[in-house]
């Protein structure tokens, strides 16, 4: 089997909010640090103040973007941590085709003494994201951990409370009002009612509804940014599918053996009804005749055999046509209409390689490999010879290959096509595939 890529034409996107964390939980205010410069970072320094590096996923240094499809949740993290022992902290920020960022994500420690955070994240929306790693200092949970500490052995009791007082007054301040912020308060106020001993002091900012609130609306310090990586999420399509292959040319008749689009819709809604949501067609196009293969690959083929689908073009056309015994274009369209209507996509084989008959060959004789004797090489997989298919050659035309093979794709999408079976990736250089993508 030919090694094969599938691609999935995303619909036109659609703009929402991330939906990365529960509702209600927004970004809190980040505390300034004057020494920092944009994203954390001071001048002419390679991290920021509380270093966030090897974040992931991250697809060529952030050249291409890390692929999801809606809904798809996938994990993103960073080696986060800071100098000394105080506590740090470190979320998720997605922001969706339009910049806007969605609610924060907390990442947790994955294996403690790694340095190593990660957090679960989805969107909900196809289009092209960015995701941007937080890191801060946690001053709240680094005084939570001295008191706990102090407070027992009666060590600075009074101005550990009072620092605690001040840290849970500074993080009251960014609490909503409608979100918990008197529950912050009455920390603060216990904290310094010098009528209750001190464990019961301590116990009433170490209560779980006040962590509650302060996990969403955490006191954050020199917050450091990551630079945003992008993500291209598409439909679900892009990811997995069940795919039907589907020869048009076998549903004919008794009275005309070779199918058109017309009778192979006949068996469209057995398709559907058995589950599958693609149609794949191998090549549609005008199959050429020079050194045209007949049965079991071979060479003598009879006056009915009607050669091999990948063996692309004709006089009647190459890969922007439909082989005359299957229909017009306007079929195919209709053909095209009748799967829709049964949920089901259509996709199409993209195999950019050509018959001795294709048009290009005559047009574009650079698109080929030329032996010594000044004949086109045919494509080989030795022993096995293909002497019908001319593949490709990419070092003389670059520019014209890609315009030719965007062009083919988009007129195939005017025709309702959004998926797209790609034979033989690997023949084909990366940068070929990277303009054209």
């Amino acid at each position: 089997m030919p090694a094969t890529h599938h691609s999935s034409v995303p619909p036109t996107s659609r703009s929402t909010r991330a939906r990365s964390a529960p509702p209600g939980r927004t970004r809190p205010p980040a505390a300034e640090d004057p020494s920092a410069g944009a994203r954390g970072h001071g001048p002419g320094t390679a991290v920021g103040r509380i270093p966030v590096l090897d974040v992931r996923p991250c697809v060529q240094h952030g050249r291409r973007p890390a692929k999801a499809v809606v809904g798809e949740s996938f994990e993103v993290s960073a080696t986060v941590f800071r100098e000394g022992h105080d506590a740090v902290a470190a979320d998720v920020v997605l922001r969706d085709p339009e910049g806007r960022p969605g609610p924060f994500t907390p990442m947790r420690e994955l294996a403690p003494g790694t340095d190593r955070w990660g957090a679960t994240v989805r969107a909900d929306a196809p289009g092209m994201w960015s995701y941007t790693v937080e890191a801060w200092g946690d001053p709240v949970a680094t005084w939570r951990h001295h008191a706990e500490i102090k407070i027992p052995a009666g060590l600075d009791t009074e101005l550990v409370l009072e620092e605690g007082a001040r840290l849970y007054e500074r993080a009251a301040d960014g609490v909503p009002e409608d979100d918990g912020r008197d529950v912050v308060r009455a920390a603060v106020e216990g904290l310094r009612d010098t009528s209750r001993p001190a464990a019961s002091r301590l116990a009433a900012a170490l209560a779980p509804e006040v962590a509650e609130v302060l996990s969403r609306h955490p006191l954050r310090d020199l917050v450091t940014a990551s630079d945003p990586l992008p993500l291209l999420v598409e439909r679900e399509r892009a990811l997995f599918g069940s795919w039907y292959e589907f020869f048009p040319r076998s549903e004919g008749t008794p009275e005309q053996p070779h199918g058109t689009f017309r009778t192979a819709a006949r068996r469209l809604p057995a398709i559907a009804e058995m589950g599958f949501d693609v149609v794949y067609l191998p090549p549609i196009h005008p199959i050429g005749t020079t050194f045209r293969k007949g049965k079991n690959n071979t060479l003598s083929p009879g006056p009915d055999d009607v050669g091999v689908p990948w063996a692309i073009g004709s006089p009647e056309g190459g890969h922007d046509a439909v082989h005359p015994q299957l229909g017009t274009l306007e079929d195919f369209r209709w053909f095209v209409e009748q799967a829709r209507s049964l949920d089901l996509e259509v996709a199409l084989d993209f195999a950019l390689q050509c018959s001795p008959d294709h048009p290009w060959v005559s047009k574009h004789p650079e698109w080929f490999h030329h032996r010594p004797d000044g004949t086109i090489a045919y494509a080989e997989n030795p022993p096995k010879k293909y002497q019908d298919i001319y593949p490709i050659a990419f070092d003389q035309d670059m520019d014209g290959l890609v315009a030719e093979t965007v062009r083919v794709l988009r007129h195939w999408m005017d025709c309702g096509v959004r998926i797209f079976r790609v034979d033989n990736p690997h023949t084909k250089p990366v940068v070929f595939w990277e303009r054209v993508i």
